[in-house]
């Protein structure tokens, strides 16, 4: 079968100013962002809680942390890890990471002490930084990690000094108790910052050497750690600025992704290269906190899960900011339904609205939406410059015709080369001659618009029938009754190898559980889908289970749902 997508289609949608390939630099992150120290030393870089940090500043702060890291036996290419919500450490600690040569791993403020402690013995990190209210939980685990040092950040740390001895006063500010450890050195991080010098460390490495090590789920197995170079995160944000025409000292970011995702840690770091200040939203749940630093700091670019932009049309606040200075919101993650993506464009502005198509192993996006040209409802945009894609038959490998689903398979110089770390196997079955295997199942029509049915592993086998889950759940939330749903396949008591669909729903408040509305949203489903289509199981849910980031975690509640189907 001819390769339908080798004559790159997409390429006739791209923005009129939008080049079809690029020249890269070849330098290291480092490298990349003196520029922005350089060039806008005295403009705020971090606004955290009323305080602002400097390009100077930041700059001067970072270098310190480097000389401790250094000092205490770190070299290029080890690890350190990053246990922090979105507060300055994590920042000046990402960029001293970088300037010592080390690599950067973020750990999710929101696992266990098992789950971190797998990842500090995936990755072996040498140093971790951890907030003071999460020592007492890494404490239990480190012996048993490589770590030999842990740093210990306080919220209460760079806070204006009136809301610092206010929260400590009234125990408004968490934070927890710091104790000595058996055979790790305990340090905090302020006095890291005042103890060492503010000059630049020499350290040299390659544009070709680790960067950072993030760790994705996918759809199977434990964490992965994938390997990102300095090539992989520099490439990525020449891209990306000509993609929406950034331009050096001109914006203003906010993002509630946290730095422990890499869709969060890549706004973060291209935003201090693009001399850009970034309003710091620690708890991404605090939405009167991102409604009041959007009114208050106007930012140009805002960056959030789905989910995000869903809650805060919730709030009546919202409605009234003013979003003239918003040059666009970008969405990903998790898919945004066409219809309320209309509902939040009628708030913000016509057309503001990015969507895009990414993975942890592509730094992260792979496609978006133009930024001023067509938007085709549903779809997650066309491949990036220099991106190639196919979608291909996930069991033959066949390249599929044009407008049929398959697995989207991409090649780009932000997509990972090095793997994942000490997974050889599951990097040759992911990278394959230099394609990444996304597992997300697309479709893309004859302009290059890419349109995601699901993941590879959400797709409902019933008796050789396919069903793809996410349409179930774009469906089932234009129900009037329904707040939330996700849609999973179980086991077929019935037809072994084959499955059922069922779905998860949250009701809108108010709206009553019970048989009742069962037969109410069957019966809606029957009109809708096939009969195969229609959901043999609902479960009404208070909430699904979510990610830090607003994700559904379908294999958490694939585990409550088989419990409640053998109850």
């Amino acid at each position: 079968m001819d390769d339908v997508y080798a004559g790159k289609p997409w390429l006739k949608s791209y923005d009129g100013n939008v080049p079809h390939t690029l020249t890269y630099p070849r330098v290291t992150y480092t490298e990349y962002t003196r520029d922005a120290f350089r060039t806008v030393p005295e403009r705020a870089a971090l606004y955290y809680m009323g305080k602002s940090i400097t390009f100077r500043e930041l700059d001067s702060l970072s270098n310190r942390f480097a000389r401790f890291l250094i000092s205490n036996d770190c070299h290029a290419g080890d690890v350190v890890g990053v246990h922090l919500p979105n507060i300055p450490a994590c920042y000046i600690a990402l960029l001293g990471i970088q300037k010592a040569g080390c690599v950067y791993t973020g750990i999710n403020v929101l696992l266990t002490p098992g789950e971190i402690e797998c990842q500090l013995k995936d990755s072996g990190a040498k140093i971790l930084v951890t907030l003071d209210v999460f020592f007492a939980k890494v404490s239990s685990v480190i012996h048993k990690t490589e770590v030999k040092a842990i740093i210990a950040v306080s919220i209460a740390d760079f806070l204006p000094a009136l809301k610092r001895n206010l929260g400590k006063l009234l125990k408004k500010i968490p934070s927890g108790k710091v104790t000595p450890v058996s055979g790790v050195n305990v340090t905090k991080f302020m006095d890291i910052l005042s103890n060492n010098r503010g000059n630049p460390p020499s350290v040299r490495i390659s544009p070709a050497d680790p960067c950072l090590m993030m760790y994705t789920g996918g759809t199977t197995g434990p964490p992965k750690g994938a390997i990102l170079t300095h090539n992989n995160i520099v490439h990525h944000m020449v891209q990306m600025k000509e993609w929406v025409g950034l331009r050096m000292g001109e914006d203003l970011a906010l993002s509630a992704f946290p730095m422990f995702h890499q869709a969060g840690n890549f706004i973060g770091m291209w935003a201090i290269v693009m001399g850009a200040p970034t309003v710091l939203i620690p708890d991404p749940r605090n939405l009167k906190h991102i409604i009041a630093s959007i009114k208050k700091y106007r930012p140009t670019i805002i960056v959030n899960v789905p989910t995000i932009y869903m809650e805060l049309m919730k709030v009546p606040e919202f409605s009234t900011l003013d979003f003239s200075t918003v040059k666009f919101f970008i969405s990903g993650a998790s898919p945004f339904p066409a219809e309320y993506i209309k509902k939040f464009e009628k708030i913000v502005g016509e057309g503001k609205v990015i969507e895009v198509l990414g993975m942890t192993e592509t730094s992260p996006v792979i496609t978006a939406l133009p930024h001023r040209g067509t938007r085709k409802a549903g779809s997650v945009g066309i491949p990036i410059i220099d991106t190639e894609v196919k979608i291909v038959d996930p069991e033959s490998g066949e390249v599929a015709p044009m407008g049929e689903a398959g697995e989207l398979i991409a090649k780009g110089p932000q997509v990972f080369t090095e793997g994942y770390h000490k997974k050889p196997e599951e990097t040759a079955n992911t990278l394959r001659n230099g394609w990444i295997y996304t597992g997300d199942i697309c479709r893309m029509d004859g302009d290059g618009y890419v349109y995601v049915e699901d993941r590879l592993k959400d797709v409902v086998n019933l008796s050789g029938f396919k069903v793809f889950t996410r349409m179930v759940d774009d469906i089932l939330v234009e129900h009037p009754d329904i707040e939330n749903a996700a849609t999973i396949g179980l086991a077929d008591p019935e037809r072994p190898g084959s499955e059922i669909v069922a779905s998860a729903v949250v009701l809108k408040e108010g709206k009553e559980k019970g048989e009742e509305t069962k037969k109410n949203i069957t019966v809606y489903m029957r009109e809708r889908v096939a009969p195969y289509k229609v959901p043999t199981v609902i479960e009404f849910m208070d909430e699904l289970p979510m990610s830090a980031i607003g994700k559904v975690l379908k294999r958490e509640l694939r585990k409550i749902m088989e419990v409640k189907e053998r109850e």
